[in-house]
């Protein structure tokens, strides 16, 4: 399979996107993997995706699928198991259902589904293909030679030289405790993990308790989200047309930059939804 630009969904307004209708597409090369993808949203300043590899799948790059890009990028692993290796400096990281993983620009990466069940993982990314930041920018990129899995410098000094290694990381694991927590004041009714927050991209996770809301949230960039659990509200005054839509899990939403938006739980029990903006938060 020849390498061909994955679609890019654009909306230019405040969107649902219900799991069904998500855009689809495969990409990969037989001998080095082949990925599912749903493509929620492909804007000028943000991508979110989903992907999935069956048991046993993997990716990795070829000559015409070149896996290191121009673009943070963190990786939410929604169901399975997810082993992410750099093959240029040996690391490997694992994350399960409910981890995530984040690196930035220029890191090659090879990914892995290590369970017995089909691994999901969300996915953001800032710049966006849009930039120029995928497979363009790639192929600027000399081809990586030779594959390496394991950190060979450290053993024979493991764990004493654990935060050396930890200092040289360029895939970062976070988990529940590795995120930066904030609490809605106003409301008291959500609370926000933060996995990253940089220059260019902000992902968190937020959890929006049983008969609660969020305070009213504008952001300086556009932002897109995924529901992981429950069933999330979301209240849109200044949009044109409908103003309030009701989300399932694995349904998208899409809010472009400066609009006024607020998260409602209508029901008893927690939801929570990960969200991405780019490039501010």
């Amino acid at each position: 399979m020849g390498y061909k630009p994955s679609p890019r969904p654009v909306f230019d307004r405040p969107s649902h996107i219900p799991y069904a209708g998500v855009t689809r597409h495969l990409w990969g090369e037989e001998n080095a993997g082949l990925v599912d993808d749903w493509i929620y949203a492909s804007t000028e300043n943000i991508h979110q995706i989903v992907f999935g590899m069956q048991p046993g799948g993997c990716f990795k790059h070829t000559d015409a699928f070149r896996t290191i890009f121009g673009a943070d990028e963190l990786l939410y692993v929604i169901s399975g198991t997810l082993g992410l290796a750099n093959p240029e400096t040996g690391e490997v990281c694992i994350a399960k259902q409910g981890e995530a993983l984040f690196f930035r620009k220029d890191t090659w990466h090879h990914g892995f589904n290590l369970g017995e069940e089909q691994v999901r993982v969300l996915e953001f990314f800032a710049p966006p293909p849009a930039k120029g930041t995928s497979g363009p920018y790639a192929r600027t990129k000399p081809l990586l030679s030779e594959n390496r899995y394991i950190q060979q410098e450290f053993l024979g000094r493991w764990p004493m030289a654990a935060e050396a290694q930890r200092e040289a990381r360029t895939i970062h694991p976070k988990r529940d405790g590795d995120m930066l927590w904030s609490l809605d004041a106003e409301t008291q009714g959500a609370y926000t993990g933060f996995y990253c927050a940089t220059d260019q991209l902000t992902v968190g996770k937020t959890t929006v308790l049983g008969g609660k809301r969020t305070r009213i949230e504008r952001h300086k960039g556009d932002e897109c989200l995924y529901v992981v659990s429950g069933v999330l509200n979301i209240h849109i005054p200044d949009a044109e047309g409908q103003a309030w839509f009701e989300l399932n899990p694995r349904d998208g939403f899409y809010i472009p930059a400066g609009f006024d938006h607020q998260y409602f739980n209508m029901a008893h029990t927690p939801c929570e939804f990960v969200f991405g903006t780019a490039p501010d938060y």
